[in-house]
């Protein structure tokens, strides 16, 4: 399937289908180019900037993602070198690419939540950071970093953010979130376009909001397709406090048929069954796992009976899935 030594890795009849992205008028394709690894050390095993791809490596991913189909690119001010690798691929091909950036943490640092004319700045001067370090002067979708129900209850916030789109620097209002309850909160604000949220084989709890989503046109963005690495080889010979994940792990396997064998793929393909879902974000950082997406985006996802077969695997106890805390807690060394 794939073809060797070209950008050029699948053949040319497979081609990557773009989905609506909600209501904004902006397509994307079905998987989005996670950004996070590219600028930083992140994820399981990547303790520090020995463990990444040099800025040359990974400009030439970015091309390689783009001329296979991948338009959607997923970066923040936050993610270290991230926005300045992309601006620099990207700079001649601007009008080839949907980039969506996330604006810093918006508390101070006693945690509370600023005042209207201090978050303007804060978030306005942070959108000029990345228009810079993006080469561009304007943003596909310009998102929150975080919005927990607290921040989602602040109509201050919801409104710079419309105020940036009606000035056209932004096209899109997004949020990104983690709770089931955060989600709903986001929905039924009534001002962002996309919502950001963590959904996959492990932690299905977000699904049951899919439909309102829809309902309200707003645009589905997936993350955590593969936990951190740990629906993928990354997710072997774990610490001893979670031999119920890695048990758990292998039960995916029934879900494995001859011509779908190996679990990031599966992850992939199970986030892409769900029509309310506008992309996946994957976090690339090798060529071999571009390989991978391609592969898994091919307009072939689960028919109803594997999908209802996967639903049933999710962990009995999502809360547990906080890899924060294990990564606290040493477990994920």
């Amino acid at each position: 399937m794939f073809i060797k030594n070209s950008n050029k890795l699948l053949q040319k009849e497979i081609s990557m289908i773009q989905r609506a992205l909600g209501k904004t008028g902006i397509s994307v394709s079905e998987i989005a180019f996670g950004g996070v690894e590219i600028g930083m050390p992140y994820g399981i095993g990547v303790d520090s900037d020995k463990n990444m791809i040099s800025q040359s490596e990974a400009i030439k991913l970015l091309h390689a993602a783009l001329e296979n189909g991948i338009s959607f690119y997923d970066t923040a001010r936050l993610y270290g070198t991230s926005e300045l690798i992309i601006g620099e691929a990207f700079k001649e091909k601007r009008n080839k690419v949907i980039l969506s950036t996330k604006c810093r943490h918006i508390r101070n640092e006693d945690r509370r939540i600023p005042d209207y004319e201090n978050l303007k700045n804060i978030i306005i001067s942070s959108l000029q950071e990345s228009l810079e370090f993006l080469q561009t002067d304007y943003v596909d979708v310009f998102m929150l970093h975080y919005g927990d129900e607290e921040i989602l209850d602040n109509t201050d916030i919801g409104e710079i953010f419309t105020d940036l789109k009606t000035a056209g620097i932004i096209r899109a209002s997004g949020v990104s979130v983690y709770t089931p309850g955060e989600t709903k909160k986001a929905i039924n604000a009534g001002c962002w376009d996309v919502i950001q949220l963590p959904f996959n084989l492990m932690d299905q709890r977000q699904s049951s909001l899919f439909s309102l989503a829809k309902e309200k046109g707003i645009g589905i963005v997936v993350r955590s397709v593969l936990l951190k690495g740990l629906l993928s080889d990354r997710g072997k010979i774990l610490h001893p406090a979670l031999k119920s994940v890695e048990e758990h792990l292998s039960k995916y396997n029934r879900l494995f048929s001859s011509s779908l064998n190996d679990l990031p793929t599966t992850a992939t393909k199970f986030a892409l069954s769900f029509k309310e879902v506008s992309s996946v974000l994957v976090g690339i950082d090798k060529m071999e796992y571009l390989h991978k997406s391609l592969h898994a985006a091919d307009g072939t996802y689960f028919d109803e009976a594997t999908l209802q077969t996967s639903k049933r695997l999710a962990y009995p106890e999502p809360d547990f899935l906080n890899l924060h805390d294990w990564d606290v807690k040493g477990w994920l060394k």
